[in-house]
């Protein structure tokens, strides 16, 4: 009997070992389509998040070579591209997006990556500055709560940067009310609005500040997924988090959340590879 045991854990075992180096080095692509009779005309943006300098064959060629397939007419990032780490290396990372502005127009938002370097230079010396001025050499203005008009689709971009509070361990930390309208100001309530949000926990009040769409990243699909239950642990350390990955509905707001395309502390992903997504925005006519 313990001996079946045992060789059921151990062929388990190989399994999850096996799945993790797969899913750890490949990504698939994922659709989503979003109407609004608020868009003049169809747009197709794809979204990456989460990259945490890693890369996808040399100078992330695959990523690349996946992305001009789709031939969008923007990216959306939503942050993580870089990993904080005394002395980390940020090249893949920003290699990726010099490239990629070089064909696309890249709308950046932070994430709590990007924006903890810039917070602790003591502890991350010149990494905010390369990073942030390599971006620039590269035609890309990060939207640190700021706006971008799109006025060929009647969209609009807006990058939220929300305080390190809102990353706690264990715990959502409350969000006032006026909080994103005093950092964010108001929405383009005459244009589609879209708000680039790295932390999904806070989808609630991204709706009732006025987003129609949400991008968001930061879970890394729960590091693990299983059957029904989902992701099953956030960097919030939280179990099983309602928001993993996927589309999700609140009132008039949609959210499309990216399981993202690596990880940091736990570089392993089990039955769930990295994500490119693909977002087919449509008037609703």
């Amino acid at each position: 009997m313990w001996e079946g045991i045992l060789i059921c854990v151990a062929a388990a075992g190989a399994v999850c070992l096996s799945t993790a180096v797969l899913d750890s080095n490949r990504f698939v692509t994922i659709a989503y389509e979003i109407k609004s009779d608020k868009i003049i005309k169809p747009c197709k943006m794809v979204l990456l998040s989460d990259l945490h300098n890693k890369s996808f064959g040399r100078d992330n060629s695959r990523l690349i070579a996946a992305i001009d397939e789709i031939s969008p007419d923007g990216i959306l990032v939503a942050g993580d591209m870089l990993t904080a780490g005394r002395g980390a290396d940020f090249g893949h990372a920003l290699s990726l997006m010099e490239r990629l502005a070089a064909r696309y127009r890249i709308y950046y938002g932070m994430g709590n990556h990007e924006h903890r370097v810039g917070l602790y230079p003591d502890v991350y010396p010149g990494m905010y500055e390369g990073y942030l001025s390599g971006l620039k050499r590269a035609g890309i203005e990060p939207l640190i709560n700021e706006t971008v008009c799109l006025p060929e689709w009647n969209i609009s971009v807006c990058g939220a940067q929300i305080g390190r509070a809102y990353f706690k361990h264990f715990r959502r930390e409350p969000m006032e009310a006026a909080y994103l309208p005093e950092i964010l100001g108001e929405p383009r309530r005459d244009m589609f609005q879209v708000l680039i949000a790295h932390n999904p926990v806070y989808f609630d009040a991204y709706e009732a500040w006025g987003a129609d769409l949400v991008v968001s990243g930061h879970v890394h699909g729960g590091i693990m997924r299983l059957p029904v239950l989902g992701g099953v642990i956030s960097p919030a350390l939280t179990l099983f988090p309602k928001y993993d990955g996927g589309v999700f509905y609140e009132k008039q707001s949609t959210m499309i959340l990216s399981r993202g395309l690596s990880s940091h502390t736990l570089p392993i992903r089990i039955f769930n590879p990295g994500e490119l997504i693909v977002i087919d925005l449509k008037p609703d006519k």
